[in-house]
């Protein structure tokens, strides 16, 4: 039986639009979703958060860049606020590819709208998915079959393909260093400083130190009269070149009114182009101390899974899965309040009790958890007794038989709640909106099964089966990053073994624990970036 799942809380996904912004149509092989969208100057332009829910639910936002990271299992796809510039990068080597579409994306309530037209082609090209615009009916169709391969073209707004193309720039042949020259560009949002280059600038990284712009360029010339020649302009202070490690790191002092800044490649030349964006078009400045309070990594949900009438799985000398979920989760807890005296933990169940899916779920939001483990041990029964090993578990349709199996074995405690119905519209045909609630947590809840599958052969004598995704229905009500645990298999000896024992269980309690430690480490780092 195929894994029905959706996300019931709605309020978690609700967003309140402007009046003129409409609604199209997705259609996704077969199945029917709604994209927030635009109509301007003949153009469709359509929400990239909703969008990236439909194609593959997992993105990140940068709040202070206003651009938006689209992740797929290979590739992604970045897009930014008011920019032309589309970068594909290659998730195996880092590599990047950048494009250059007609027109600037525009930035809506913290959400990039880019131009359906010009970006569909860019999109397959990451997704690895078929997209095709009907912009008369206001139609997306999106097929999971492979697209044929993009060469950096796209279509216009009649539908027909055309190749971007922008102005070649002649380069400077007769220098002998690889950028030539520097251009100093004022602009109405901004300043837009261009190197113009011989040789194509494979490798830069640009940092920000002090009111100084740092673009560090690895086995690239540079003219060092190019830099000397330039004066103060825009937001550029002054420029100076310096060598670092045997490259070349270039500094660009700032003025004052500055808000981001960003660096692409031109398409059409060897060019780099760094736009540093003043804060006339963004609201003042405001105190993030507040928002940082908001997020402050405070509170752990430790959810034991089953409890009561449900047993759960039954191990093979007849131990209860509900009593080893229950063992660990306090063991943790112990841990959590002795070493980590600054969080709260909060347990969803606490005793052999029955707690429904919704309501455990219902405990962590109101708690304001910042990261759900739900613990859980694994079972096949009879089928295979020779399976063993922890699993951990990402909130996301199963990709194979035996995770939708799993998934379907814990959300079946349904049956024994009161009242069940209240699941019957959880259709995988809805699956969007639990991966658009969860998306701008998955990140984060990837960062910590990361850290745990790494840290659990150092405490835990249970093999690790790696990271897994499936659709749990506690992971879905919790709106927070989160985990299920899938501590070993009881239907094994050996697993259970070490499972039902006091010292396994505190081995796995010490790996959720230190895997936690490690992970706030992260976090907090994480969230000092985006409220300073």
């Amino acid at each position: 039986m195929k894994l029905k799942l959706i996300f019931f809380l709605l309020i978690f996904v609700s967003v309140i639009f402007p009046q003129r912004l409409l609604k199209l149509d997705a259609a996704i092989d077969g199945k029917s979703a709604k994209i927030s969208f635009l109509p301007r100057k003949g153009l469709n332009y359509v929400s990239s958060k909703e969008l990236a829910s439909v194609v593959s639910g997992n993105y990140f936002y940068n709040d202070n860049a206003d651009k938006i990271e689209i992740k797929f299992e290979k590739k992604s796809i970045i897009f930014t606020a008011r920019n032309q510039f589309v970068i594909i990068k290659d998730r195996t080597n880092n590599e990047n590819e950048v494009f250059q579409i007609p027109v600037s994306t525009l930035l809506i309530n913290k959400d990039v709208f880019i131009p359906l037209e010009y970006s569909t082609s860019f999109l397959e090209k990451a997704a690895q998915q078929k997209l095709i615009f009907d912009p008369k009916n206001k139609i997306l169709s999106i097929s999971s079959s492979s697209p044929s391969a993009v060469k950096g073209i796209n279509s216009n707004a009649s539908g027909e393909i055309v190749e971007i193309k922008v102005p070649q720039k002649e380069a400077a042949t007769n220098s002998k260093f690889d950028v030539y020259g520097v251009t100093v560009d004022e602009k109405t949002n901004g300043t837009l400083v261009i190197l113009h280059s011989q040789k194509k600038i494979k490798k830069y990284s640009t940092s920000l130190m002090d009111n100084k712009l740092i673009v560090f360029l690895t086995g690239i010339s540079v003219d060092p009269s190019a830099l000397s020649k330039i004066k103060s302009a825009g937001l550029i202070k002054s420029a100076r070149s310096k060598y670092v490690s045997g490259n070349i790191q270039l500094e660009f002092t700032l003025k004052p009114g500055f808000s981001t800044y960003d660096a692409s490649e031109d398409i059409a030349s060897n060019d780099l182009f760094i736009s540093i964006h003043n804060d006339v078009l963004n609201p003042p400045v405001k105190d993030f101390s507040e928002e940082k309070d908001k997020w402050k990594f405070d509170v752990v949900v430790i959810d034991a899974g089953h409890g009561g009438k449900d047993p759960g799985a039954i191990g093979v000398t007849g131990v209860k899965e509900k009593d080893v979920n229950l063992a660990i989760a306090l063991k943790l807890g112990k841990l959590i309040k002795e070493k980590m005296p600054d969080v709260n933990v909060v347990y969803t169940r606490e005793d052999d009790r029955f707690i429904e899916l919704y309501k455990r779920g219902k405990i962590a939001n109101e708690a304001g958890g910042k990261l759900f483990i739900s613990i859980h041990c694994n079972s096949l029964g009879n089928k295979n007794r020779s399976t063993r090993g922890f699993e951990v578990y990402l909130l996301r349709p199963g990709r194979t038989k035996e995770a939708i199996e799993i998934a379907e074995f814990e959300n079946s405690v349904i049956k024994l709640e009161d009242n069940p119905e209240k699941y019957k519209q959880l259709t995988d045909e809805n699956f969007i909106l639990v991966s658009m609630a969860h998306s701008s947590y998955m990140r984060y809840s990837e960062k910590f099964s990361d850290v745990l599958n790494s840290n659990w052969g150092k405490y835990v004598n249970i093999p690790s089966r790696g990271i897994k995704q499936a659709g749990f229905y506690v992971l879905v009500g919790a709106s927070m990053p989160g985990v299920l645990v899938e501590s070993g298999f009881l239907s094994n000896k050996e697993d259970e073994a070490i499972l039902k024992s006091s010292k396994g269980q505190s081995d796995i309690a010490n790996a959720i624990f230190n895997s936690i430690k490690s992970y706030r480490i992260h976090y907090e780092k994480e969230l000092e970036a985006e409220v300073n």
